[in-house]
């Protein structure tokens, strides 16, 4: 079963930034197409980023964060991270990984198996 694991998430007022990490220890990340996800309260879990399942140097955004975050990894460290800048109070969630089929920004998890995520509080 895969088995990621976020973190770096945290309190920070609006306008401020977080750097986000998904590892794992089963698996090698860029073996697949990792995706970022989140989960307001009361609110579905939403896909809104991704690398490309055909070209891995394409990355997606959905229009609510393009322009503010930025996908990146780290593949000596098999690392993910999610840069999150200029943050707004609607960008409180918490953030998961997981491998996806990502063909726009919208991706669509491989498996039904999720970590148990990073909170972001965005509030001044």
């Amino acid at each position: 079963q895969v088995q990621l694991v976020e973190s770096g998430g945290g309190l920070v007022q609006p306008g401020g930034s977080l750097r986000l990490s998904c590892t794992s220890s089963g698996f090698t990340l860029d073996h697949y197409a990792i995706g970022w996800f989140r989960q307001a309260p009361g609110k579905q879990r939403d896909g809104i980023s991704c690398f490309s399942s055909r070209d891995s140097s394409t990355t997606y955004y959905t229009d609510s964060i393009k322009g503010r975050f930025t996908m990146s990894k780290d593949n000596a460290k098999n690392t993910v991270y999610l840069q999150m800048n200029s943050l707004k109070p609607e960008d409180s969630a918490v953030y998961y990984c997981a491998p996806t089929w990502c063909e726009g920004p919208n991706p669509r998890p491989l498996y039904d198996s999720w970590g148990q995520g990073t909170r972001v509080t965005v509030s001044s």
